[in-house]
């Protein structure tokens, strides 16, 4: 069963619409990049996939047990949020709030989850620092660890690797890889097309003509694909 199923969706943004008709599943274990032109709707779609968006038409479907709240997310990030007031283990946890509910305090399992996270972020030195004190490309880590706190099914990154040198771009793309490839379900925003037919098995491209849903082999061969030519950008 689809971990997300659409079908027939239809979404607006500022009262026109965006994205029209569109249908796709997402499957545990798929890797599903999202890419396309500026304007293309890429915003409100993650908004929807959120529940943060009704849809004008169709409908979104969670399946095979997800819960909406079970969905890590990584944003992009802005200046804001790059100097938040906390260190990176607080970071980190705070993945574990919807888990909690009106509990006050962490119980002992969604500290071991955090610890857990840290380790596998390569990031558990920096526990104590305080977060607004690193790189972008170690927030970046920190980021990716607390969505993982808040799920072991499904992440959904936007622009994980913006602003990034390419190096540390190329170390998150793997990291990110290694997840998948774990079991985690990842549905990525992008708009490097060199990583998207690397490492996707579906690819979701979004054009004021329409919107293309298949395999990387797919969308190569498809028409869909001309909108490289002038780039890629975000809405």
């Amino acid at each position: 069963m689809a971990l997300i199923k659409t079908e027939d969706l239809t979404l607006s943004y500022e009262n026109m619409t965006v994205i029209k008709n569109m249908s796709f599943e997402v499957n545990s274990g798929d890797y599903l990049c999202i890419v396309g032109e500026n304007g293309s709707g890429k915003s409100t779609l993650v908004k929807s996939l959120l529940s943060l968006k009704k849809p004008v038409g169709g409908s979104i479907t969670f399946g095979d047990g997800l819960l909406r709240k079970e969905i890590g997310y990584l944003p992009q990030q802005t200046s804001a949020q790059r100097d938040f007031p906390a260190n990176v283990g607080e970071v980190v946890i705070s993945g574990c709030l919807n888990a909690r509910g009106i509990r006050p305090f962490y119980s002992s399992k969604e500290k071991k989850l955090a610890a857990e996270n840290m380790e596998r972020l390569g990031i558990s030195e920096l526990k104590k620092r305080s977060y607004r004190e690193l790189s972008g490309g170690q927030q970046q880590r920190v980021l990716l660890a607390r969505a993982l706190c808040a799920t072991h099914k499904l992440l959904l990154l936007d622009e994980p690797v913006s602003g990034l040198d390419p190096i540390v771009t190329s170390e998150l793309y793997e990291l990110i890889y290694d997840i998948n490839k774990s079991g985690v379900t990842i549905i990525m925003v992008t708009h490097d097309m060199t990583a998207a037919l690397k490492y996707a098995s579906h690819i979701l491209c979004l054009r004021s003509e329409g919107w293309f849903f298949g395999t990387p082999d797919e969308f190569m061969k498809s028409g869909a694909s001309d909108f490289l030519k002038g780039g890629v950008g975000n809405d």
